[in-house]
């Protein structure tokens, strides 16, 4: 059964982050609420169909600008919450 799970992000242009995992782990969806359409559209896409955990391991802690955290980063803390 697919878990799903939508996420309230904070400090970022984005307002959500919808995300569905399969059993494995493996991310089957990613939909961002606000922030730029089209970089969240790519990340999106090139997440869909890899391990959460592999995707964490790789965006996390990356900042925009001088902001503490990202949308990146903000998608790393929604597939933490979802991979619970």
């Amino acid at each position: 059964m697919n878990r799903r799970i939508t996420y309230p992000t904070q400090g970022t242009c984005s307002r959500f982050i919808d995300v569905e995992l399969d059993e494995q782990g493996v991310i089957r969806d990613v939909v961002f609420t606000g922030g730029c359409h089209g970089n969240l559209q790519g990340i999106s896409s090139l997440v869909k169909g890899q391990k959460a955990e592999n995707v964490i391991s790789r965006i996390e802690g990356i900042r925009c600008g001088n902001k503490s955290t990202s949308c990146p980063d903000q998608l790393a803390k929604a597939l933490r919450k979802a991979m619970e």
